[in-house]
């Protein structure tokens, strides 16, 4: 079965930006992408595919930010909705819709198992960074986040659950995962906003 034609990073990245005026919303895209790319690459996937599909799952959360978990409504279904109309392949709209639990879509693909496995942990991670003296991913080891994710106040927002279930289902070990998404998001750092504070 030959997969749909991608649109272009750079019209994924501008149609984020348009949804998308929180800075630290688009980040966070931003980190799942640099993630996603990094996943795709260890499984000898289509790096862009991933990518994009990292980069876009939140994109519609602004505008239709869902705090019922509606099934069908709201985010992602609304920005799904769009992203078909746009004509976005299927196994990247089934993945975004495959992130929410509440929606009920099955994640099949591996694509959709590891933006499921490093959603909620991106955002874990980066809290456990900007806590950090040096503010910086650079110098955040694994280690470091298991501890904050045993904190229930720190960054109570982030499902433990998922992040440990995402793993799990994308098999691949917890303390492995972490490192392995630390290590995706240093390599963007500046672009993340984790390089850390100046020591000019």
């Amino acid at each position: 079965m030959s997969l749909s034609p991608l649109p272009s990073r750079a019209e994924a990245l501008a149609l984020m930006e348009a949804w998308t005026q929180s800075d630290s919303l688009r980040k966070h895209m931003l980190s799942v992408e640099c993630a996603m790319r990094a996943y795709a690459r260890q499984y000898g996937e289509d790096e862009a595919r991933w990518g994009i599909t990292g980069l876009l799952h939140d994109f519609d959360y602004e505008r239709f930010p869902n705090a019922a978990q509606a099934a069908d409504a709201e985010h992602p279904s609304e920005g799904v909705r769009h992203l078909r109309s746009l004509g976005y392949p299927e196994d990247v709209c089934e993945a975004i819709l495959g992130h929410a639990l509440f929606t009920g879509v099955p994640r099949v693909t591996r694509m959709a198992k590891a933006l499921f496995a490093v959603d909620e942990l991106c955002g874990l991670v980066t809290a456990a960074a900007l806590v950090r003296p040096s503010r910086s991913v650079l110098d955040l080891e694994a280690p470091s986040v298991r501890k904050k994710m045993k904190d229930k106040a720190f960054a109570r927002g982030v499902s433990r659950e998922d992040v440990v279930n995402g793993a799990a289902d994308l098999g691949v070990e917890l303390d492995t995962h972490i490192a392995f998404v630390i290590e995706a998001m240093r390599g963007s750092a500046s672009t993340l906003g984790l390089a850390g504070v100046s020591t000019a």
